[in-house]
């Protein structure tokens, strides 16, 4: 259970932080300007929970949240910074149990994290912005709920299902190639239990 948390600060792992977050920080930039049913902004947080375990994966997801809201003035992004780091939780918990070497775990992996993403956002969704999660597609959803007159919570937790479930299997079938073709020696770097510091 130790290992599961386990975090090396590496210079590896500290370079790793910086380019998962702008990875984050384009893919939402991207999804925002094209206004696409997804978020695309978890891509670095996974490549960051599978090489530097949940801890790295999790602040990759918080840090890219805050500054992409701070950036951008996008005040809905600042409250899913929680949302972003239990994202990488998920995601990194499952990769240090194996599940991102197969397609399968990989399709299981993407299942936890968009779960943890529905679980975490529609308490949010409903506090602070009345069942609405800011995505267009997903709010065109949710509309049409209260128009049926379900109840808000319910809305708003089809309005997070309906655009995080596929946005994760997207997100981690991406990362799952990536991560999948990038060279052993590479990856050693991240290994808890390797003591190797630099590529040379």
């Amino acid at each position: 259970m130790n290992k599961l948390f386990k975090t090396k600060f590496s210079t590896a792992v500290i370079v790793l932080i910086p380019a998962c977050i702008i990875i984050n920080y384009l893919g939402k930039l991207i999804a925002s300007v094209l206004k696409l049913p997804l978020w695309l902004d978890s891509i670095g947080t996974c490549i960051g929970a599978c090489l530097g375990g949940p801890i790295i994966g999790g602040i990759c997801g918080a840090a890219n949240n805050l500054i992409y809201g701070f950036t951008t003035g996008d005040n809905i992004t600042l409250v899913y910074a929680l949302t972003s780091f239990f994202i990488g939780i998920a995601v990194g918990v499952m990769a240090r149990l194996g599940h991102m070497k197969t397609l399968q775990g990989a399709l299981l992996t993407s299942v936890a994290g968009g779960l943890a993403a529905v679980i975490v956002s529609t308490p949010l969704n409903v506090i602070f912005w009345g069942g609405t999660t800011g995505n267009i597609w997903g709010d065109a959803l949710f509309a049409a709920t209260q128009a049926a007159k379900m109840p808000v919570f319910l809305g708003s937790l089809l309005d997070e299902v309906v655009v995080d479930v596929p946005d994760k299997l997207i997100t981690v079938l991406i990362v799952f190639l990536i991560v999948g073709g990038l060279p052993k020696k590479l990856t050693s770097l991240y290994d808890i239990n390797e003591e190797v510091t630099s590529l040379d």
